[in-house]
């Protein structure tokens, strides 16, 4: 036969369908890869034709010799491939063909897009608390979890009053959170589970597991109070001391002599405390005169500190002598955050305890800085933040004032210390320039020059940080201070 007859009489594409379907995810785009892989593809991709070939049986038992794309409308759900195929149907005769085939692009969901948009699908959950009064923890903590990229597996995400509450569709995915919580600040946990079906066939049961994290309710510049057998085991500390910061341990020091200690949380969990005081009851000092006494610890130097209350200041004479750690960073004119003691009433047991004759009037934590950015005013940095689904109750109006509080606090923390910043991501503000020297005032109407600011080379281009090992990455980082 003749080459024309052979082309009448032979189909070398009988075996091969012509058309076919291929299922499409519309929540997270992405198409199903049999049996069970989801893989990205764009239209016309390499990655698509790929998927595309496997799905055509037969191919296999003829040479394929080019593959290519027809276009096709985007929203049409039809794919077409043009396809050479060539094979040998006679001794020394091959043949060769080109014939199209239509794939129909059918939508289903894939398993993680399934247990996102069902409710109560989740295997496991974390819930995370601490007992305190502000959200300042639960703010630095999710800049770490962004950082190490800890949420990955998360299913979802909410906000409740007291913390936050992470769901997993597998429960080894809720014990590495759990791990890498234990890693950066000092919990208890404890777990639960619910039982919700069993097959009486096989003997197998489903749960669902609870995992309930606290944290301790220590945090940084809280002024507490150690039981006298516990400061003694940490080397004959005062019992009355301040928190500098807190990583997977309690980091505290004695302002008087610039001793400090580390409480690690299974010693802290052993005997626990709450703070005498939090951040919240400092009271702000003028700075008259600062006289170096010499010690100096790290970064500390002792020093007598000669302050006036910005109430009393040009009001009455009323000073006080306050030993403090800050020597290196006060200057006179300056302000300073600190517990005033002489009007504190706190209702402790082991504070109760102390000889009164020997507590300081004044206990100064932190330097502050009056300058305030004008409202109209924008920083020129940002931080990311979780995409939590927050609780169906609308906060009140004073809830809402109190968040936005502990956000700006949170906001001038890494501001003011550039140690505290290095372990979060921060961001470059697109819009307004930075507010400059001479839009941040005093309450005097006059300008600070050393107003604390975050340089331009801290700072990260916004992008979506994708980290395959977080646990490795968090060794990274010598300190976590919360």
């Amino acid at each position: 036969m003749c080459v024309n007859c052979i082309r009448n009489e032979v189909d070398i594409t009988e075996n091969i369908p012509k058309q076919a379907t291929i299922h499409f995810c519309r929540g997270c785009e992405r198409y199903l890869q049999p049996p069970g892989i989801w893989v990205p593809a764009q239209l016309e991709s390499k990655e698509l034709l790929t998927l595309c070939l496997k799905k055509l049986k037969g191919l296999n038992k003829v040479r394929l010799v080019d593959a290519g794309f027809i276009w096709t409308e985007p929203h049409s759900k039809r794919i077409k491939v043009k396809l050479t195929i060539q094979k040998e149907v006679f001794a020394n005769t091959v043949l060769q063909q080109i014939f199209q085939v239509e794939f129909i692009v059918s939508s289903q969901q894939c398993d993680e897009c399934t247990r996102l948009a069902a409710q109560n699908t989740w295997k496991a959950s974390v819930q995370v608390r601490q007992k305190v009064e502000h959200k300042r923890t639960f703010l630095y903590l999710e800049q770490l979890i962004l950082k190490h990229n800890a949420h990955k597996d998360t299913t979802n995400i909410k906000e409740t009053k007291d913390g936050i509450d992470f769901y997993y569709g597998q429960r080894a995915h809720a014990i590495k959170m759990v791990e890498f919580l234990a890693a950066v600040v000092p919990i208890k946990y404890k777990t639960s589970e619910q039982l919700i079906s069993t097959d009486i066939h096989t003997s197998t049961s489903n749960y669902k597991f609870t995992y309930s994290v606290e944290i301790a309710p220590v945090c940084r510049d809280d002024l507490v109070v150690l039981p006298k057998k516990l400061a003694n085991s940490l080397g004959s500390l005062s019992q009355l001391l301040v928190c500098t910061r807190i990583s997977n341990s309690i980091h505290l020091l004695d302002i008087n002599s610039l001793q400090s200690g580390d409480l690690s949380h299974s010693v802290y969990w052993r005997s626990p405390f709450p703070s005498l005081a939090s951040s919240k009851a400092m009271i702000e000092y003028y700075v008259l005169d600062v006289e170096p006494l010499g010690p100096v610890n790290g970064k500390h130097v002792l020093a007598d500190v000669h302050v006036a209350r910005m109430s009393d200041f040009g009001r009455n004479d009323t000073q006080f002598i306050a030993r403090s750690h800050m020597g290196s960073l006060l200057n006179p004119g300056d302000t300073v955050m600190g517990y005033d003691l002489t009007r504190a009433n706190f209702n402790h047991d082991e504070f109760n305890k102390l000889n009164m004759q020997n507590l300081p009037d004044v206990i100064l934590v932190r330097k502050t800085y009056p300058v305030r950015r004008k409202k109209n005013k924008q920083r020129n940095w940002k931080i990311q933040q979780l995409g939590k689904q927050e609780e169906e109750m609308l906060p009140r109006k004073q809830d809402q004032a109190k968040i936005e509080h502990d956000m700006e606090m949170f906001m001038r923390d890494l501001e003011e210390d550039p140690e505290f910043r290095s372990t979060v991501n921060i961001f470059k503000q697109d819009g307004p320039a930075p507010a400059h020297d001479d839009d941040m005032m005093t309450d005097g109407e006059f300008e600070e020059e050393d107003f604390p600011e975050i340089s331009l080379e801290e700072m990260l281009d916004e992008m979506a940080i994708n980290m395959d090992d977080p646990d490795q990455a968090m060794a990274d980082d010598d300190e976590m201070m919360i």
